[in-house]
């Protein structure tokens, strides 16, 4: 198996093993489409590796139905049935979040808000290997939900826990505080061309 070799070694008091094991914040930001998807590949690596996986799309509409969460349902069943692989659970702002039951027009900011309050609760308890935090960067953007809050959050975290956070303008405090960050740059794109998205390739 190929593995990457570090090109500064820190002196943070840490062994190689020690180091290697850490859990990361990743951060997938940019203009160009991809963000997601690297993310939800990173989730289905996790989810062989034994990693239960929490997925939150904080944008997404919930009446669309992307192919990622499909995969990732059918997934969670075959832990169920098999014990293969891992526990999988799939949260949508669109829905009302599944621990919310609330009636009449929806306060996107508040419902934002209980979502993170819920990731806040999940990390605390330990509750996934793996958090994708879909399209996170905008509720930050927008102020629905303090940036020194998710930082500090996510910096104290206990455990074993792997946080990504994906979507555009992704703020610097979160860049600083993360491990790996991706810019995903645009060169080319079929709507460049006139052509709208298609299934199996955007959802």
């Amino acid at each position: 198996m190929p593995q990457g070799r570090p090109s500064v070694v820190p002196a943070d008091g840490l062994t190689t093993r020690q180091r290697r094991h850490r859990p990361l914040l990743m951060v997938h930001t940019g203009q160009m489409k991809g963000k997601s998807t690297a993310a939800f590949g990173l989730a289905l690596r996790a989810w062989t590796a034994g990693l239960p996986v929490g997925v939150f799309q904080f944008v997404k509409s919930a009446k669309w139905r992307v192919g990622e969460e499909s995969a990732f349902r059918a997934l969670g069943d075959v832990h169920e049935r098999t014990g293969q692989g891992a526990p999988v659970a799939w949260h949508k702002m669109g829905e009302g979040w599944s621990w919310i039951q609330r009636g009449g027009d929806a306060d996107h900011a508040a419902d934002a808000l209980e979502g993170w309050r819920q990731i806040q609760r999940d990390l605390a308890a330990e509750r996934y290997g793996l958090y994708v935090l879909d399209e996170f960067t905008y509720p930050m953007k927008w102020g629905w939900v303090d940036v020194d809050e998710v930082v500090a959050t996510l910096a104290d975290r206990p455990g074993f826990q792997h946080v990504v956070i994906t979507g555009r303008d992704a703020d610097p405090r979160l860049l600083a505080a993360a491990d790996l960050v991706a810019e995903l740059t645009k060169v080319k794109h079929p709507m460049d061309a006139g052509q709208k998205g298609q299934k199996g390739i955007e959802w």
